[in-house]
């Protein structure tokens, strides 16, 4: 898998590159604090507590993984986190499980010949609650597009993939909100 992961990464080797990015405790932390927003490369130096010159080649190293990436303001460079790449990343360790169904099969029946699946009903509709003994909210894909139907609902009528999906709760924006006193 991690070959596979490899040749699917970026350009130039993006794989190497990209583990070679996440393998420093240095580079994690750049990371870490672009997710705060972009950074000016001193600011950044100057959080982590580097020097601009070491903090720059960590900077090249995660801009080669495709995981930064750098905008110039006249000869200002700002440096943010590239997200989707690293979704992008995180998606390739998914497990893959091939099945071969009848048509007209829904796709709650063939979830189930491949995981312990919990559902319960909502109204009319039927919800996953728990696959392989994880709790959580569920989604699916089918060939890269998202369905209205619920699972009880969907039906397969030709060979498709089924990117089944539980929503983690993902921090996007964090507020530090402070009452002025």
């Amino acid at each position: 898998m991690v070959v596979s992961v490899m040749r699917n990464l970026g350009t130039n080797g993006g794989g190497e590159n990209l583990f070679k990015a996440i393998s420093s405790d240095t580079r994690l932390s750049i990371l870490e604090h672009l997710s705060e927003g972009d950074k000016h490369i001193s600011g950044l130096a100057r959080e982590i507590g580097i020097s601009v010159p070491v903090a720059a080649k960590h900077v090249k190293i995660l801009e080669k993984a495709e995981l930064i990436e750098r905008r110039k303001f006249g000869n200002t460079h700002m440096i943010g986190i590239k997200l989707n790449n690293v979704y992008s990343f995180l998606d390739h360790f998914a497990e893959n499980r091939k099945l071969e169904v009848e048509q007209g099969t829904t796709l709650l029946e063939a979830l189930k010949s491949v995981a312990a699946v919990e559902v319960t009903k909502m109204g009319d509709r039927v919800k996953v609650v728990s696959t392989d003994g994880e709790d959580g909210f569920y989604i699916y894909e089918v060939d890269g597009k998202f369905s209205e139907k619920t699972v009880d609902e969907y039906l397969f009528y030709e060979d498709v993939v089924v990117e089944w999906k539980k929503l983690v709760p993902v921090t996007k924006k964090r507020l530090l909100v402070n009452i002025r006193r």
